[in-house]
């Protein structure tokens, strides 16, 4: 009886062990995913920093480009 109970024991603890390796690697690749998200997400923020500043000139820009002078 001793000895199913330790079977029983030792096989709980391999499920144990190839569980928490299992969990480790799903979490390694989610960590790598988010990284990639995390880059990507830069590189938009960039985009739109610039988008914003060539919006922010683009009134005076064509002001000069129609040849509208204030105080006409």
């Amino acid at each position: 009886m001793v000895k199913r109970g330790n079977d029983n024991l030792q096989q709980a603890v391999a499920l144990l062990i190839q569980n928490q390796a299992l969990f480790q690697s799903e979490m390694s690749q989610a960590f790598r995913e988010m990284r990639e998200m995390k880059d990507k997400l830069d590189v938009i923020e960039k985009i739109l920093v610039q988008h914003s500043q060539i919006l922010t000139g683009l009134p005076e820009a064509i002001r000069q480009k129609v040849g509208f002078k204030a105080g006409r």
